[in-house]
């Protein structure tokens, strides 16, 4: 009888508990838009991309004349002289594959730009949330933007302008 008073007891605290906790959702899509730097650092990322993007497109095309013309002119080419433009061409084959791993990987220029444009203000936005988080004793934050349904959403516990605010920026 002793057991089930105190298993009684853990249980109704464990839900007085979960019912007190606070819960509220920013947007970080809405706040990266209204930061100044986030735009900047997109249409800088942006151009970076469409550079390299025709320098691909230039180097493709180049690509795609070599190997017409090896089409066209194998018939008149020896075994040996096929060998060397098929290796030409494999070769331009290889170095274009390696740029565009260079430019757009994993690991490429383009994510090391956008780490180093963009992770600074994803690094502020995050701080400012865990402030907030902190100060107003939210047990939990979502973030609808991106990937989490939120079916409905009261206004009243959207903590994105107090976020921007935190950071400096007026909507």
């Amino acid at each position: 009888m002793r057991k089930l008073v105190i298993i009684t007891g853990i249980l109704l605290l464990a839900t007085v508990t979960t019912f007190a906790q606070k819960f509220a959702y920013v947007d970080t899509e809405y706040i990266l838009e209204n930061i100044p730097s986030y735009k900047a650092a997109q249409e800088q990322l942006d151009q970076l991309s469409g550079q390299y993007q025709k320098e691909l497109e230039s180097m493709h095309a180049e690509l795609e004349q070599m190997y017409k013309d090896f089409q066209s002119e194998s018939v008149l080419l020896s075994d040996e002289m096929k060998r060397k433009r098929e290796d030409v061409i494999v070769t331009k084959e290889k170095e274009y594959k390696e740029l565009q791993r260079k430019y757009f990987g994993r690991e490429g220029d383009l994510f090391k730009k956008r780490k180093g444009l963009v992770k600074p203000i994803q690094d502020d936005i995050f701080n400012a949330i865990q402030e907030i988080s902190t100060e107003g004793s939210y047990a939990v934050i979502f973030d609808k933007a991106n990937g989490l349904t939120l079916i409905y959403t009261n206004p009243k516990f959207d903590l994105s302008d107090q976020v921007l605010t935190k950071l400096g920026y007026k909507n």
